[in-house]
Formats: C-alpha cells, sequence, structure tokens
C-alpha cells in the first residue's frame, strides 16, 4: 500500500513515526519530516502558528494542494493528520478529481474550540474520521475513537531526581513561542538557586537557531527530549500545546505558561469560547471533572507569578486527576488507525 500523507507539524510527524510502525512496508508519498522519507515538501516549510504567519504561506499552499491532488492519483489511500487549515482544501480538491480515493482524517480538526463550520466540511469530504478525544463525537457523528496517540509515545512515569531539586522549562517548538518565554523562564530560573534547571529543546531545532532563539542558556541543562525533561523533573513550567497533555500524562507537577502576540491573542480569545486552554484540563471539562493543572497567559506571565504556582500548587489534587484523565482516554490510536487504514 503506498499512502499520500500530509503531515505539516512536529507533532503530527510525531504521530506518524508509531503508525508508521504499526503499519510495517508501507510506501509514503507527499508532506511530512524528511527523516521518514523523502517527501514533496518537508514539514518545515509549512510549520506556522498565529494568524499572521499564515497569511505568509497562503500563496505556496495553493501550489502545494495542486501538487498533492496530481500525487494522489499514484496513491491507494490519503492520509490527512491535523492542520485542517491545509487539509481541508486538499481533501476537497483530491475527492472532486478521485472521488473513489478514500481519505482519512486523523487528529481532526478541533471544531469544539472554534470553526464549527469545519465539520461539515469533514463529514462531506473524508471517509473515515479518527478521533483521538473520546468527547468528539459530539461534534463528529461518524468520528471513531481510535484512543490518543500520546499513550502509545509515552515511555517514561514521572520519577523526579533524587539527589537535586530538578525543574523543567518547556518553550514550545516554534520560534515564535519561544522567543516570548525564555526571558521570564531565565527570570524564574535565577530565581532557583541550588536547584538543577532543565530547557528543553526539541530535536528538529537545529543547533545552529539556538542562540538566535533561546539567547544565553549557559544556566540551564539542555535536553532534546520532552518526556526524559518532564519525568526526572520535579515540576515543570510548559509552553501551551500538545506537550502539556504529555506532562499532565507523565504525571509531572506543571503550570501551563503561553504568550502570544497581542493581536494574535485576541483573534484567539474572540473565536475561542472555552473555559481552558489546555488539552487535559479541556478533556477533564468535557467529561464533567476539575482541570488537572494551572494556566497562565500573556501579562500575567511574570517571575513573581509563576515562582508563586511553583510553590502554592497542590501537587496532591494535581496527581489525582492526572490519574483520572488516562483513565478518560483510555489506550493509544496507533493500532487502531493502522487496522483502519488497512480496511
Amino acid at each position: 500500500m503506498k499512502l499520500l500523507v500530509s503531515a505539516l507539524e512536529p507533532s503530527a510527524n510525531y504521530h506518524l513515526e508509531f503508525l508508521l510502525k504499526e503499519l510495517g512496508s508501507v510506501g509514503i508519498a507527499g508532506i511530512f519530516d524528511r527523516k521518514l522519507g523523502e517527501p514533496l515538501y518537508g514539514m518545515e516549510e509549512f510549520s506556522v502558528m498565529g494568524f499572521v504567519d499564515v497569511l505568509g504561506k497562503y500563496f505556496k499552499g495553493k501550489e502545494a494542494v495542486a501538487e498533492m491532488t496530481q500525487l494522489a492519483g499514484e496513491c491507494d489511500k490519503v492520509l490527512l493528520i491535523d492542520a485542517p487549515a491545509f487539509n481541508l482544501p486538499l481533501a476537497e480538491s483530491i475527492k472532486k478529481r478521485y472521488p473513489d480515493k478514500e481519505i482519512v482524517y486523523y487528529i481532526l480538526p478541533k471544531v469544539w474550540a472554534w470553526k464549527k463550520g469545519r465539520a461539515a466540511k469533514v463529514d462531506r469530504w473524508c471517509d473515515r474520521l479518527a478521533s483521538i478525544f473520546p468527547f468528539e463525537d459530539r461534534f463528529y457523528p461518524r468520528a471513531e475513537y481510535v484512543g490518543n496517540p500520546l499513550l502509545d509515545e509515552i515511555t517514561l512515569r514521572w520519577e523526579p531526581t533524587k539527589d537535586v531539586e530538578t525543574v523543567a522549562f518547556l518553550p514550545g517548538s516554534r520560534k515564535s513561542e519561544i522567543t516570548r518565554l525564555m526571558p521570564v523562564f531565565k527570570e524564574v530560573a535565577d530565581a532557583l538557586p541550588g536547584r538543577r534547571k532543565v530547557l528543553s529543546i526539541p530535536a528538529f531545532i537545529s543547533d545552529d537557531k539556538i542562540g538566535a532563539w533561546y539567547g544565553d542558556i549557559s544556566g540551564f541543562d539542555v535536553v532534546r527530549d520532552a518526556q526524559h525533561a518532564v519525568a526526572q523533573a520535579h515540576f515543570a513550567f510548559v509552553c501551551s500545546g500538545t506537550a502539556t497533555l504529555e506532562t499532565a500524562l507523565i504525571g509531572t507537577p506543571f503550570v501551563l505558561v503561553y504568550k502570544a502576540r497581542p493581536l494574535d491573542w485576541a483573534i484567539g480569545n474572540a473565536l475561542v469560547k472555552l473555559p481552558y486552554k489546555g488539552l487535559a484540563n479541556i478533556v477533564m471539562d468535557f467529561a464533567g471533572r476539575e482541570p488537572v493543572h494551572p494556566e497562565i497567559f500573556q501579562d500575567d506571565v511574570t517571575k513573581e507569578k509563576l515562582l508563586a504556582l511553583y510553590e502554592t500548587m497542590d501537587r496532591g489534587h494535581f496527581a489525582q486527576k492526572s490519574e483520572e484523565l488516562k483513565a478518560l482516554l483510555g489506550h493509544g490510536s496507533a493500532a487502531k488507525v493502522a487496522e483502519m487504514l488497512y480496511n
């Protein structure tokens, strides 16, 4: 079997890597991380965040949709992973040209947060809907809950260092996130003498970018794997995103931290009407449960407020809610998605 794959984000490619292990000898073409094969485009050419950033990729995206549609004719099935701004126009283009081509959408658009109209487009243009959150069938009647990919991928449990207290800092995976959070993270790290400070830098960020993106990191121990960074820490400060759900499932007490451009933040708040931003808290809220962890944003992201959360967070409450979250998600997703593709 040969798959046309559209995986534009680092997290999507991490999930894809585990799925390919389940699929075995399957050929892939399309958009994905270059370490997984020979893509039409590498993921780094499309990885953006923020409404302003997206505008710069618009015309390149239209060209890529046309090329991917052409390439779909040479593939048996289509696998779309997240990234609805690109993948929904791609699904429409492929389905119109090849009506019988099966399209599987894995990690569905988060219509429970915003752009609810996307649900109808997914239903129209996609054949199988692989959901990774148990509440998504409220928004996608044809959704099949396949489990959550992080439960396949997390191999570590919380085992904090015994010799010295360790604090982990995860400022995100995109330049815009990192450059906004690192200055305050450094202030917090400087205010914690006697602790070991671990900085998680994603493996796909090359060494030549570290200086420009992170600045002076001489006060940190650099870890290139987020799981190892948080599993050994007594506490973590984590940028909003998939890493917050990962940290909650590992079981490390943490606070979600996020700073965006004021324009992006204003637009996002106008469009997203949820009581929480963190995925773990959103899952719990839909299940009628209390949140797992604190969240702090924008101008509230100061050294003083982060240190206060570090000192006062109820670790016992967090541990209880972390176990509840794992029970709600149940199991990993790779095996069920592979079965879906083969069937």
